[in-house]
């Protein structure tokens, strides 16, 4: 039995290959009717030094989300699509995406193949791969 969609889960992370998947969603969206969920996981772990180093960064970081999001939601009402935002703060990232977007909230998740994780290569994102396997959604990976 197929679910409509009407809720897109997007995880934004401040990368210009995050916005790729923004925009496929949007496209989607406005096929769906759907709204767009922007999630911007604020991540304070630093592996060196520790968990949860807040510190001076944490205002500057959620600033650069904000902004993000804002800028976000007017690419979005550009085109006519509802994008509400979502900022968390969380330790292991993609663990943060999987545990919001198995919260019922959302019928499928589309992010870019690559963002600001340290994984590089010609692979995918360590953050796309681990949500890519551990959602319970639909996950559409925008390359």
């Amino acid at each position: 039995m197929r679910k409509k969609i009407s809720r897109i889960l997007v995880p934004l992370d401040g990368s210009k290959n995050s916005l790729k998947g923004l925009d496929f969603a949007i496209y989607l969206a406005r096929q769906c009717g759907a709204t767009i969920t922007g999630l911007y996981v604020l991540s304070f772990y630093i592996a060196d030094s520790g968990p949860r180093i807040f510190g001076p960064y944490k205002k500057d970081l959620l600033q650069n989300a904000k902004n993000f999001i804002y800028d976000a939601k007017v690419r979005s009402a550009k085109e006519g699509v509802d994008l509400k935002e979502k900022i968390i703060e969380g330790d292991v990232v993609f663990q943060d995406i999987v545990k919001y977007a198995n919260s019922g909230k959302c019928d499928i998740m589309v992010m870019s193949s690559r963002g600001f994780g340290p994984a590089k290569g010609w692979f995918l994102g360590s953050v796309t791969y681990s949500a890519l396997h551990k959602s319970k959604i639909p996950v559409l990976v925008v390359k």
